[in-house]
């Protein structure tokens, strides 16, 4: 029984020690307010906040408990299109802090058409995803 409870108690203090990193790391990435700013809802940010803070505990919580919901495939379509919109922030974020376009760029000097690439970088990403997991692969 003092073994369980210490294994509880180690596992809450991990999970709040990767909780913090992460609320750290998209503070300071600022990955919420750039969001509000390029969409003009600053008013709104503490809304935002409030649902990333549940999303995140409602993730944990189906994820530890695994809750079924059968929604269906819309739902999952929703799902996978809002996924990849979060993940996308996440990652033009630390890319934008790294400036990894503009050295890129710069060192292979390149001057027209990078919003043209950005976008069929974007186009391959997805449809590489599809094809994933249409073909199930993932098993």
């Amino acid at each position: 029984m003092l073994q369980q409870i210490f294994l509880a108690f180690i596992g809450f203090c991990s999970g709040v020690i990767i909780a913090g990193g992460i609320v750290g790391l998209l503070i300071g990435l600022s990955i919420v307010p750039r969001y509000a700013g390029i969409t003009r809802t600053g008013k709104h940010i503490m809304l935002y906040e409030d649902f990333t803070l549940l999303g995140t505990l409602f993730g944990t919580l189906m994820l530890l408990f695994h809750i079924p919901l059968p929604l269906g495939r819309p739902f999952l379509l929703l799902y996978g299109l809002f996924s990849g919109i979060f993940l996308g922030g996440w990652i033009m974020a630390l890319a934008e802090m790294a400036d990894v376009f503009p050295i890129f760029t710069r060192r292979i000097k390149f001057t027209e058409g990078l919003p043209k690439v950005i976008f069929f970088v974007a186009l391959g990403k997805i449809f590489g995803s599809l094809l994933y997991y249409f073909q199930n692969w993932q098993k």
